[in-house]
Order: structure tokens, then sequence, then C-alpha cells
């Protein structure tokens, strides 16, 4: 009965902590990527970024992708544009007046086909009015997810949800950016809590409420991470759907194991211990989601063990960085 009372208080609490109507506003926001250079290219972009949708493509998402020619006349409605993508062939030289572009104050995405080379990029992506180079054998979804995608989305900080949402080979980039996000974000909370138990006087007084309130603000991460992951694959986020689904995707991976391990070498043990599987929990939430939703099914047990291992030796890694500070 106790435990049945806690879970109730806690859903209550975090329900109140997370506003619902704040993610449908998220998949609604503006965005337009221009594209420019060749026609047959330009095409064959569009058609890779528009494809995925079950019932056609929807006009918004259409919408959002603007064929400009090699004058982009800058007004007042280049305020939702988020990038450009100039699209050529090794042959080709110069596609595309990059100056008409860069008075926008937007990142421009060069984007080199050559069937005979292996995909290339920068390692950051381009700043506003910057362009950056990236040399790719064909216009497909495996070649551009390397590095072109995630620094896609590396630019397009507040309406990712939506671009995922209308541009669904962009949506596992999307899923793996908010859940790197949502994962730091667990992580600063566990950090601030642990430290506060750890001080004295203050630990004492604060310490039940710190800990307390990290579970409420760590779930309510994780919730909040997979309604943003559902969005983005175009499922309208509920709230009592993400809470029941919960226990089920965090479960069986042996996060008691992985405090166990992690205790045995750091100094201020609550500390590091909080901030890893707060880290490594969330990872997982946001990986097995995508998943589901990617495949239509949940992962196996090999599956999801592997994933566990490889968050397990950031987690570990993290708690050795921690453990050296202290020293």
């Amino acid at each position: 009965m106790t435990s049945a009372v806690a879970a109730r208080d806690l859903f209550r609490l975090v329900r109140s902590s997370i506003d619902v109507r704040s993610v449908r506003a998220h998949t609604h926001r503006p965005f337009r990527f221009l594209l420019c250079g060749d026609m047959d290219l330009i095409a064959e972009f569009r058609a890779l970024l528009l494809s995925g949708h079950d019932d056609g493509v929807p006009l918004d998402a259409a919408a959002c992708l603007e064929t400009v020619g090699p004058q982009t006349p800058a007004g007042p409605q280049s305020g939702d544009i988020r990038a450009a993508f100039v699209l050529g062939r090794r042959r080709d030289g110069a596609v595309a007046n990059v100056a008409a572009l860069q008075a926008l104050k937007i990142p421009i995405f060069s984007v080199i086909v050559d069937p005979s080379a292996t995909p290339t990029g920068p390692q950051a992506a381009p700043g506003r009015g910057s362009t950056a180079e990236y040399v790719v054998p064909a216009i497909a979804r495996e070649t551009l997810r390397g590095r072109l995608f995630p620094h896609v989305i590396d630019c397009s900080k507040g309406v990712e949800i939506a671009v995922g949402r209308r541009l669904p080979p962009l949506r596992e980039t999307v899923a793996a950016k908010l859940t790197r996000d949502a994962a730091n974000s667990a992580l600063k909370v566990a950090l601030a809590s642990a430290v506060i138990d750890h001080i004295p006087v203050v630990g004492l007084v604060l310490g039940a409420v710190a800990s307390a309130g990290d579970m409420v603000a760590i779930t309510g991460i994780q919730i909040a991470l997979m309604m943003h992951v559902e969005a983005t694959y175009g499922r309208d986020p509920d709230l009592q759907r993400m809470w029941q689904l919960l226990p089920i995707v965090g479960g069986g991976f042996g996060w008691r194991t992985l405090a166990r391990e992690l205790s045995g070498f750091i100094p201020v043990a609550g500390i590091g211990i909080k901030g890893a599987i707060a880290y490594a929990g969330t990872i997982v939430v946001g990986e097995s989601v995508t998943f589901f939703l990617e495949h239509g099914k949940h992962m196996t047990r090999g599956q999801a063990a592997r994933i566990f291992e490889t968050t397990k030796r950031d987690a570990m890694q993290f708690a050795r960085d921690l453990a050296g500070r202290f020293r």
C-alpha cells in the first residue's frame, strides 16, 4: 500500500512538472531549409528528406524545403530559415552564389556528390554565415547520416522535434540529440542533489528534500524525453502512455549492478553513482524508445545488454574523471 501511494505521489509530482502543450507546440514550430544547385540532386535530396510519411507527404513538410535560385532574397520572411544546402557534383565546380546565401547569416552545407568518394565532412557544423563541405558518393540516408545529418540537427536548435516530424529520415538523428541533451540534464540534477547530500549541515537539513526532488526531476526528464521522441516520430504526446511505458523501457538493465561497480573507486561515492546512473539510465530510456519506434518492436535481451554495456563504459569513464578531480 505504501509503495502504491508513493508511486501515485511521484506520478502527481512528475505530471505537474511536464507541460504537454509545450511538447505539442514544438511539433508545429516553423522552419525552412533552402535548396539550390544541381536540379537533379535537389530533386533526389528533397525526395529523400520527405520519404517515410505513412499517408503521403503533408503540405507543411513539403513547404519546409524551398528551392531557390542563385540570387536568394533576404527579407522579413527569412527568420525561420535554419540552413541552406548547395548541391553539386565534383565536376561542376561552383554551383551557386554562396555570397547571397551568406547574407542570410545561416549555416551553408555544400554537398558534393562523387560516386568514387567515401563520405567525408568537417568535425563540427558550419556556423552562421559560413560554409562547410561534405563529400558523399550518393544522396542516400546511409551516406548522409554520419556527419551531415547530425550537423543539420545541431543547426536546428529549438525546432529539432518539428524537423524530425516533417522529415522522417532525420528522426533517428533528432532522437539521438534529444537523448544526449536529456541525459546531460539528468546528470546535472543528480550531481546537484548529491553535492547537497555531502555538504555538512546543509546535507542534514536539505538532503532528504534534494533526494526526493531529484527523483521527481529525473523521472520527469525521462518521461519528457519519451514524449519528445514520440512527437518526433509523429505521435501526439500522451503522458499516461509514457508513464506506463517507462518501467518497461527502463527495467532489466542492471542499474543496481552498475551502482555496485562504480562504488568501488569513487571517494565521494554518492556523487559519482547518482550522476553516472542518472546519465546512463536516461540514455537507455531514449535509445530504447527510439529503437521501438524505428523497428516497431522492443529490443531483444541481447540488444539491450549491448546498449547497456556501451552506456556503462561511458558512465564508468565519467566516474573515473570525477574521482581524479577529487584526488
